[in-house]
């Protein structure tokens, strides 16, 4: 058994690898710059987890959400695997302990934000590591052709002159041929070198369904498709009612968003998971990081902004291999609705201008302030302090992440940390002669390990359980052990953050680039009617469509989706289908013609033409004209 297969058994069970893990792991093995495309749930973590696993060193592993960091971190903790996180809400003696382990510690992974790579202290520790490969996780990023661009990825070219001869894995699940060739020429990729597992999911059928009363149809959907199911909607307050709808008619739901207080929303995660809550209406916060396979309905309430974002949040769905389902519901207000949130993504610059004042006023900075500092923010509170709108507000901070000014964490809420700062024998010591700390020290011993090694999460309402009293008794317990110089005490935060990512500066220092902003509005624009254009061709197979926008063009018809389905019931198989329509086309393209001409030119069963052509008009592809003859309608 080589090295790798050894290393998948021993920490996974498994004794085979998906195609193409392997190929991207000896590709990463003989220094070889990497790009891994694999679809969502293709295993895209085994490549880097592996590889680095196989080498002495440390594994750097900069992805964007800190849910995929803390999910990662904790699953190959489970795996007796040392790995750390350093993400938005850590405090500065936290983050110089992890940098210490990973330094001192022997540890293999050390996941980080794109935004800590520019941070000097970072980059002075980082000449004292062992880097084994450094792993860009949800690659496209890095590129602003992609559909979520973060300038901060752009520091990575940099972290490499200081690594030269680190090799670079690069993975995505949504990248187009643009996005593909950008990801590499800014990763300074030594020479191109993409490994790609198509993105085709046979076991998934994408399903459109044009409808006026899409709540009508979610229940007939979760009545009809049993399972776990995720029904994604645009707001906050959709998922409140959608979920309240389900359940008032008996249906095992609950809601999801990144309002949510933290233990919330890892206690509503792990009901779902589990199985205890069947539906899970969410926005878009829900999903990144959740590895559950068996989701049989990804169901979507409205249209996702661009088809990178659907392919990846129906993707969610059938990660077993197992039939799964993935509808998107849309109607005619729709498209008005998408366009007028496109309007609203791009404030007038001296709105978002304001906006950055604003924040900085809300959060006392002076000028010339706050560079690398971080602050809770509460984005509803700051909108009715300052009277604007909240939407305006969160537009206007992706305008100023895209400048390099700050960087918004929404799913920053974190747990609270606790660390002994004392010795064993000193603990000892201040438990005899302090009995009424003596219980509350001797749980946390019993409930927690490594707890004098490292920062260790810590949830209040599980030890105010387990001693039988309230919360706030455990958190003054904390703070009292604190107070005694034993323990170093860390209360979670239930607000998002922002990090500034430069000193605060004055409104002349400010620069907007206006032809970059200009053609960032265009590319999203672009995204917005591919999205369109998915929601209303009836005359595509939709995993084609799907496919063909990430470029694989040569693909075949699924047989299942709503399109296929449609073409299925003309009783004709796909080489005839295909030919029939192409010599229509041909013929009426050159000249209109009358319908009885046109089935006297095809060498074909009659009965089969006729089919083709209401077909054909039935999807709108082909009309009269005013002298009756048959023409094909230009999209």
């Amino acid at each position: 058994m080589s090295e790798f297969k050894s290393i998948l058994m021993k920490y996974w069970g498994y004794d085979t690898f998906r195609d193409p893990q392997l190929e991207i792991i000896e590709s990463v093995a003989a220094g070889k710059d990497t790009l891994g495309l694999m679809p969502t749930g293709g295993g895209k973590s085994i490549t880097f987890q592996v590889f680095a696993l196989s080498r002495p060193g440390v594994c750097l592993v900069i992805t964007p959400l800190i849910a995929l960091m803390k999910d990662q971190v904790e699953n190959l903790q489970k795996r007796k695997v040392k790995a750390v996180a350093i993400y938005s809400g850590m405090t500065k003696s936290e983050i110089e302990i992890a940098l210490n382990n990973v330094i001192n510690g022997g540890y293999k992974f050390l996941y980080l934000s794109p935004e800590r790579l520019k941070n000097f202290y970072f980059r002075e520790r980082l000449k004292t590591m062992n880097v084994n490969l450094i792993c860009v996780d949800e690659s496209h990023c890095i590129s602003q052709w992609g559909y979520d661009f973060r300038p901060a990825y752009l520091e990575i070219a940099e972290i490499r002159e200081q690594l030269p001869d680190v090799p670079v894995l690069a993975v995505t699940a949504t990248a187009t041929p643009q996005v593909v060739d950008d990801i590499q020429e800014k990763l300074k990729f030594k020479e191109k070198n993409v490994l790609q597992k198509s993105f085709e999911r046979k076991n998934l059928v994408y399903y459109v369904i044009n409808t006026e009363d899409k709540i009508r149809q979610l229940f007939k959907l979760v009545t009809k498709i049993e399972g776990s199911t995720v029904v994604y909607v645009r707001n906050r307050r959709k998922t409140r009612e959608y979920a309240a709808l389900l359940q008032k008619y008996r249906f095992s739901a609950d809601f999801y968003h990144a309002g949510v207080d933290a233990r919330l929303r890892a206690e509503k995660q792990t009901a779902w998971q589990q199985g205890k809550i069947r539906i899970m209406v969410c926005t878009n916060a829900f999903g990144m990081g959740i590895d559950k396979p068996d989701v049989r309905l990804v169901v979507h309430m409205d249209l996702p902004d661009s088809l990178e974002a659907y392919f990846q949040e129906a993707g969610r769905a059938g990660r077993d291999g197992k039939k799964a389902w993935a509808f998107l519901l849309a109607n005619n207000s729709d498209q008005a609705q998408m366009k007028k949130n496109i309007t609203m993504a791009f404030p007038e610059l001296k709105t978002v201008l304001n906006v950055y004042n604003s924040i900085c006023n809300y959060l006392n900075i002076p000028y010339g302030a706050a560079m690398d500092a971080e602050f809770p923010f509460d984005i509803y509170d700051f909108a009715k302090k300052f009277k604007i709108d909240v939407l305006t507000t969160f537009n206007s901070i992706k305008i100023l992440e895209s400048t390099g000014l700050i960087h918004y964490s929404e799913d920053a809420n974190t747990t609270s940390r606790i660390m002994f700062i004392v010795n064993r024998e000193d603990l000892y010591r201040f438990q005899v002669e302090n009995q009424k700390l003596d219980d509350f020290i001797k749980l946390i011993l019993r409930t927690y390990t490594g707890v004098f090694n490292d920062f260790i999460h810590v949830s209040e309402e599980y030890l105010a359980k387990k001693a039988n009293v309230k919360t706030e008794i455990i958190i003054n317990l904390f703070k009292a052990l604190q107070q005694y110089k034993i323990i170093k005490y860390i209360p979670r935060i239930q607000k998002p953050l922002i990090h500034f990512t430069a000193e605060r500066l004055e409104d002349k220092a400010v620069r907007f680039n206006k032809k970059d902003l200009d053609e960032q509005k265009e590319r999203t624009l672009g995204r917005l009617e591919s999205m369109l254009l998915y929601a209303t061709s009836t005359n595509k197979c939709r995993s084609q469509q799907l496919l063909a926008y990430f470029g694989e063009n040569d693909t075949l018809r699924c047989g299942n989706c709503d399109v296929c389905t449609r073409r299925n019931t003309l009783e004709l198989n796909k080489y005839e289908f295909d030919i029939i329509l192409e010599q229509i086309k041909n013929i009426i393209n050159l000249e209109p013609c009358l319908l009885n001409e046109l089935i006297d030119k095809i060498d074909f069963d009659e009965s089969k033409i006729i089919k083709v052509i209401q077909w054909l008009f039935e999807n709108k592809k082909i009309k009269y004209d005013e002298k009756q003859n048959l023409q094909w309608i230009k999209n």
